[in-house]
């Protein structure tokens, strides 16, 4: 008898019903929103601490510092419509305060606690105060009290509510469906904000190592680490040198540091596959495919691989992908044909 192909698994697991799918939407959307805050956070505090501490910048050098950062988020003509300019004023501004931009502090932290509030229920009450008070903390900041009163303290409280999230969410959340959504979220927007940060510095990097040499700044490498909070994790491993391509490597290929890509991808394919049920080795569907593709790659290449492709198109591909399989995740097993409101009265009514 010809074998029979066996029917193919559903992308969630028997128990996950359609209240979860809502429920885990809220969940996933609160943990990256909370993590894109922090990261945008630590990004203009360690770019404002390198201005500061090289006052011989001029304003053609600022402009094009911040223009980096701009162009590395994507948002260079949104920003157009509304600053004329790139300076410390304004690009803290539209980064910190501006809810025209819905990547700004105010604007994810307003829709962490959105999410948040939607599903208080199924977070402990400790997650909800700390999302709370960091609303409520930035409802009474203006852009002109912060940086009367100093910005780099604004931007250290902003670090300090998401690292307390993180750790109250570790220490009080069920490890459940709810738990790998929240920690899928937060590992797909680690990695594509790791990509970004690099991305800044992308065009000192040359195609060829042996061409880089000297010129590259220190200091600025070191800001790059210390925007994603490698600085003494790279020099525990490297010691002395911060040369432009063993920063690249640390911060692609370390397997054992919980910012770099290597590690935050590893991180998403696992809560992805706990996610669609899928297995290890066959994963079914194409976001299982991706991420096992992308994570394969990361375990094979070498940081003189990704130089001689073009470090800046290797990460806009991994941003590509990390954008796909996160849309796909999303579409997949948190959205659901809208019941009616005769059936939801009635399934009310019966429970």
């Amino acid at each position: 008898m010809p074998a029979t192909k066996p029917p193919a698994p559903p992308l969630l697991r028997p128990q996950a019903t359609v209240m979860l799918s809502r429920v885990a939407h809220s969940l996933y959307w609160m943990s990256r929103y909370i993590e894109r805050a922090e990261n945008v956070a630590r990004l203009l505090d360690v770019n404002l601490q390198l201005l500061v501490d090289f006052q011989g910048f001029t304003d053609t050098t600022i402009k094009e510092h911040w223009g980096s950062i701009i162009a590395s988020s994507g948002d260079e003509e949104e920003y157009a419509k509304h600053y004329e300019s790139a300076d410390n004023r304004s690009v803290t501004e539209y980064f910190a305060f501006d809810l025209r931009n819905p990547n700004s502090i105010r604007a994810c932290v307003n829709a962490a606690r959105e999410n948040a509030r939607m599903i208080r229920d199924q977070i402990s009450a400790e997650m909800w105060e700390i999302v709370n008070e960091l609303y409520l903390y930035l409802q009474g900041r203006t852009a002109d009290e912060v940086w009367a009163s100093g910005a780099l303290e604004f931007f250290a409280n902003v670090k300090r509510s998401a690292h307390l999230f993180q750790g109250l969410t570790a220490s009080t959340y069920s490890r459940s469906e709810g738990w790998e959504f929240i920690e899928f979220g937060k590992f797909i927007e680690r990695a594509d904000k790791t990509t970004r940060i690099l991305d800044v510095k992308y065009h000192i990097l040359l195609p060829s190592v042996s061409d880089v040499g000297g010129a590259v700044d220190t200091a600025q490498w070191q800001a790059v680490l210390r925007s994603a909070s490698a600085l003494e994790a790279y020099r525990r491993f490297y010691v002395r040198e911060i040369l432009p391509w063993k920063v690249a490597e640390f911060l692609i290929f370390s397997d054992s540091f919980p910012r770099s890509l290597a590690f935050c991808v590893a991180q998403v394919d696992e809560f992805l596959r706990r996610i669609l049920g899928e297995s290890a080795t066959r994963p079914r569907t194409e976001a299982g495919r991706a991420s096992r593709r992308l994570l394969t790659d990361l375990q094979a290449l070498t940081i003189t691989d990704v130089l001689g492709r073009g470090l800046h198109e290797f990460l806009m591909d991994i941003q590509d992908t990390l954008g796909a399989i996160g849309d796909e995740v999303v579409q997949t097993t948190m959205f659901y044909p809208a019941e009616s409101s005769l059936e939801e009265q009635q399934q009310q009514q019966q429970q």
